[in-house]
Formats: C-alpha cells, sequence, structure tokens
C-alpha cells in the first residue's frame, strides 16, 4: 500500500456553534429538500435525545471525563435495530466534544488505502464515524486494531522482497461504530470498543416528544392526539415517526387546515394504510397470504416468497422482524406460524390447530 492520499473530511458545521445558512433549527423555511429537512430533525445534543436515558447519561459522564482529561473519548461502539438513532448520536457526542466529525459506511471502505486515507487526515480529538462497521472486510478491520489502540497505521511500502512497513503515528482520535447486526462483528473488534451501549425502541409518549419537536422545526402544528396517533403506529422507531409526520403535514395542507389534530392524523394514516399497530399494507399482505392461503403456516420461506412475489432475503430482513417483535407471527423449524394474535389482528378466527403445527 503507497501513495495513500487523505480523504476530504466530512465535518459537521455545529460543532464549532455555527449553523448551516439551510439548517436553522425552529425556522420553518428550511430549503435544501428533503435531506436537508431530515437532518434539521436530529437532535443536536444529549439533552434533546429522548428515551435512551441511560445511554445519554454514561455518555455525558465518559465525554466530561474526557473533557476534563482532555483526553480523546475512548472508542464508542452503537448498536441496535435501523432508526433509532446512533448516526444522530455521533454526531450529538462529536458536538459534545466540540471536535470535528468525519463520517463514512463500512461497504465504502473497500481497500486498506481508503481506511489510511481517513486515518492520516484525522485532526487531533476528532471523532471518526462509521457505520455498518459490521461489515468491513477483514483486511481492513485488521487494518483498524493499532490505530484503536495504539495510534499507529503501519503501512507496506513496495511489493515482494524490497516491500517494508512504516509506521506511521496517528493524532487522538475517538471511533464510533455503528450496527445493526452485533453478532456479525468479530470477537477482537468488538472488545477494542470501550463503550458500548445498545439503544432501544421507544416508547409511544417518547415518540409523541420526537414528533412535537419535530413539528416545531418544521412549522406544523400538532395537537396532542395527532402526536399520540402517530406515535402509536411508528413502530417504536424516531424514523418512522419523522416520515410519518412528514406525510401527514402533507394531508394537513392539502385536505385540512395545517393543523394536525387527532382527526386529521387518523383519515391521514388511514390513507397510508398504517394501522394502530404499524402495519402497513404488504406486512398485512404477508400475515394474511400465511393465514389464508396456508392456513395459518406453517409455510417455507422459499413457498411464501413465491407466493407473495417477494424476494425471501426482503421478506426475512424488512417484513418478518417487526411482525416477530409483535407476535404476529413466529419461525418454528417447519416454517413460518401466524399467531392467535396474529388471526385477530386481521380479524379472522383464530383455527383450531393441532400442536405439532405451532412447533
Amino acid at each position: 500500500m503507497s501513495g495513500v492520499e487523505p480523504a476530504p473530511r466530512v465535518t459537521d458545521p455545529s460543532i464549532r456553534g455555527e449553523e448551516p445558512e439551510h439548517e436553522r433549527v425552529g425556522d420553518a423555511r428550511i430549503t435544501g429538500g428533503e435531506e436537508d429537512l431530515d437532518r434539521s430533525l436530529r437532535p443536536r445534543h444529549l439533552a434533546e435525545f429522548v428515551n435512551q436515558e441511560q445511554v445519554t447519561g454514561q455518555l455525558e459522564i465518559f465525554i466530561e471525563a474526557a473533557r476534563r482529561r482532555e483526553e480523546a473519548l475512548d472508542h464508542v461502539l452503537l448498536a441496535g435495530p435501523p432508526g433509532l438513532g446512533k448516526t444522530s448520536l455521533a454526531h450529538v457526542v462529536a458536538a459534545e466534544l466540540k471536535a470535528p466529525i468525519v463520517s463514512t459506511a463500512g461497504p465504502a471502505l473497500e481497500r486498506k488505502a481508503d481506511i489510511a486515507a481517513f486515518l492520516t487526515a484525522l485532526e487531533p480529538g476528532s471523532v471518526f464515524f462509521i457505520d455498518e462497521i459490521h461489515r468491513l472486510n477483514r483486511a481492513i478491520e485488521e487494518t483498524l486494531y493499532p490505530a484503536m489502540e495504539e495510534r499507529r497505521l503501519p503501512v507496506v511500502l513496495g511489493q515482494g522482497a524490497g516491500a517494508r512497513t512504516v509506521t506511521l503515528e496517528l493524532p487522538p482520535f475517538t471511533l464510533i461504530g455503528a450496527t445493526t447486526r452485533t453478532g456479525l462483528l468479530t470477537t477482537p473488534l468488538r472488545d477494542r470498543f470501550g463503550v458500548c451501549h445498545r439503544l432501544e425502541h421507544y416508547a409511544p409518549e417518547d415518540l409523541a416528544q420526537v414528533i412535537r419537536r419535530s413539528g416545531g422545526i418544521m412549522g406544523v402544528e400538532v395537537k396532542p392526539e395527532g402526536e399520540g396517533a402517530i406515535a402509536e403506529r411508528s413502530r417504536g422507531t424516531p424514523r418512522v415517526s419523522n416520515r410519518l409526520l412528514k406525510r401527514v403535514r402533507d394531508f394537513a395542507e392539502v385536505r385540512g387546515e395545517g393543523v394536525v389534530t387527532g382527526s386529521v392524523a387518523a383519515e391521514a394514516l388511514e390513507m397510508l394504510e398504517v394501522d394502530r399497530a404499524g402495519l402497513d399494507r404488504h406486512d398485512r399482505l404477508l400475515l394474511s397470504a400465511i393465514a389464508s392461503k396456508f392456513s395459518g403456516g406453517p409455510v417455507g420461506l422459499s413457498t411464501l416468497a413465491a407466493a407473495t412475489d417477494e424476494e425471501e432475503d426482503t421478506i426475512e430482513d424488512v417484513y418478518e422482524p417487526y411482525l416477530l417483535q409483535q407476535g404476529l407471527i413466529k419461525r418454528t423449524p417447519r416454517g413460518r406460524v401466524v399467531t392467535d394474535r396474529g388471526f385477530e389482528h386481521l380479524g379472522l378466527p383464530v383455527p383450531e390447530r393441532s400442536a405439532a403445527s405451532l412447533f
């Protein structure tokens, strides 16, 4: 590996007390499209981060301790399902540290030169954020080991018998890794993180706070009944809450008076085909296929994919996790089975089934 060039740094202007012109929090006149709006909805400080009190409480102590010692914060691993705020929390940590943040994703780091370019470009005290860190290949992962432990980066110059290794000294930095699949992380990498946290799903009352804050940023009035209607259909996930709020806002502006009341939210969510359990039309089609076409199961994944015209990976990774969390289906050695609760949700009578079909 030779000719390492520094990668362009992606920094967050808010860490130096600045706000980009298109991202003024609290200003409804946000320009720049949906992407800028999504960024503006993210919390900026630990105090604004809702629900994860145990995580933010510990991070507050660790950050303050690092600040008092004038050291870099220990490396942080954030795990949990998608949409719970891992990326947002990484930016919040950088903001609390008043440090620049450099962001990338595991799949984007294909060669050792890629990770070396990022590491050698870091400023002292920087936060280096890697999303989906479980998708790093083994060679890149092993390059991180000395960087995380000793702040050193071995670089091989030349090839064959004439190759030699030069060790580059790295500035103090904090690596924050985010993952939705903790089990795919190797033990050596996982053990090098000094701070490990798992984010949990949000309660409806916490999501209502998220919706209230987002509504203020978007410049839309959301009544408490509207907050509750959106929150209970948000699958315990702030990302879903914000997505639904944006669509309900559109409905309120076109079909209502611009205010998200309980009735407006319910009507909008019915139009979006999102029911009270947070299931959308595709979730219900999958659930209904097992219940109706296969008498509640068990049915194999490949058969179910063919019956619903969906890819097996899509069913397994996109639709099934939430149905399993809600206890509407379960996986058995013989295939997928709709639970009694699943039949009740569809408004279908619960069939009499043999014990063997349930296991």
